[in-house]
């Protein structure tokens, strides 16, 4: 039975999980909370793949262990059931002596789905499922569409003028470079974006335009692994992109194409690219895409109806002329304003 505390401490919950964002792929992101009386007595999250999960670090963080039998410990994500890098996580719970477990969703993970639950329940364990869970459902919803859709979260960023064009047309005698829409807070925040996704993608168009580092700088975080989509392979070996510092794979249809650092990847040459990019991140154990453009790129993956966030900015600045948005039917569900443009977010969940 549920209590009406409960939302507050999974609230809590989540918020600890929230704090190891774009640390813990392929695992998902989880907060525990141990509450005696109306009162934490421990917490913690889970901080990186391999290490201890997040119901280990709060049960360890109770001093008076004696509290435990008749205190609840609230999980973002059904305990784990199987022996993986850490041992299972409803055991711990069971030998702890907790005698009531609320978990925000169950796991879909077919290593876990249900197998979790169903152990503490066994062994004689309140569980308490459902709190807060579309909450819960998307602080992990790289982790579910991972498992559930058998692809890469993806993610879908642009910008574009404040008359609907993304890019200037380009001559070949102009200089190379990004024709710059936004401000530096969108800059930091599109960095910020970047540490938190597995992958990068942008198409060989935008390597060849605008020499983008693809990287994580103004903001402190990991890099994602920078994948590059070019049919031709027609790219300049001196691009930032093939410095060697980031792990980068090359899609292409040109058996020919080597770059200095760089996987490559020959895709089949038919139309659609984007199903097989995807499976063969996945296999590669890709959670989450962020894809960057250019026009062309971003109009296939809404095509193929293969996406799950889509995040345009729009500028105050107009160009009078140049590549149209590649999403004109763009509705946003939320909009955020900025001094020198507005964030605009559509989901397709």
């Amino acid at each position: 039975m549920t209590r009406p505390d409960d939302l507050i401490w999974m609230r809590r919950a989540l918020q600890l999980a929230a704090m190891a964002e774009g640390c813990t792929s392929p695992n998902p992101l989880v907060g525990a909370v141990v509450v005696h009386n109306g009162v934490i007595i421990g917490e913690g999250y889970h901080l990186k793949a391999g290490t201890p999960h997040a119901e280990v670090h709060a049960i360890n963080a109770v001093s008076d262990r004696s509290l435990l039998p008749t205190s609840t410990i609230y999980v973002s994500l059904e305990p784990c059931s199987h022996q993986g890098r850490t041992p299972p996580c409803a055991d711990l719970i069971i030998s702890s002596g907790i005698r009531r477990v609320v978990i925000g969703t169950p796991d879909t993970n077919p290593q876990v789905a249900g197998m979790g639950i169903a152990r503490l329940r066994q062994a004689g364990v309140e569980v308490i499922t459902g709190v807060a869970e579309e909450e819960c459902r998307s602080l992990n919803r790289r982790f579910f569409t991972w498992h559930e859709k058998k692809r890469p979260y993806v993610i879908l960023k642009w910008a574009r003028s404040a008359d609907g064009f993304i890019d200037l047309r380009r001559k070949s005698s102009d200089a190379i470079g990004p024709n710059w829409i936004t401000g530096m807070a969108e800059r930091v925040l599109v960095h910020r974006w970047r540490a938190g996704e597995d992958a990068i993608l942008a198409g060989g168009g935008t390597i060849r335009a605008d020499n983008p580092s693809l990287t994580v700088r103004y903001w402190s975080g990991r890099n994602p692994v920078r994948i590059i989509v070019s049919r031709s392979g027609n790219l300049d070996p001196a691009s930032s992109v093939f410095d060697g510092s980031v792990e980068t794979v090359l899609y292409t249809c040109n058996g020919q194409a080597q770059f200095h650092g760089t996987r490559t990847v020959i895709l089949p040459g038919a139309e659609p690219f984007v199903s097989e990019v995807l499976a063969s991140l996945r296999q590669a154990g890709i959670q989450s895409l962020f894809v960057e453009g250019g026009a062309f790129i971003i109009g296939s993956f809404l095509e193929s109806g293969q996406w799950d966030e889509a995040r345009r900015f729009t500028g105050n600045t107009s160009f009078g002329d140049g590549v149209p948005d590649p999403f004109p039917g763009f509705t946003p569900d939320k909009t955020v304003f900025f001094d020198k443009s507005i964030l605009e977010f559509a989901y397709h969940f």
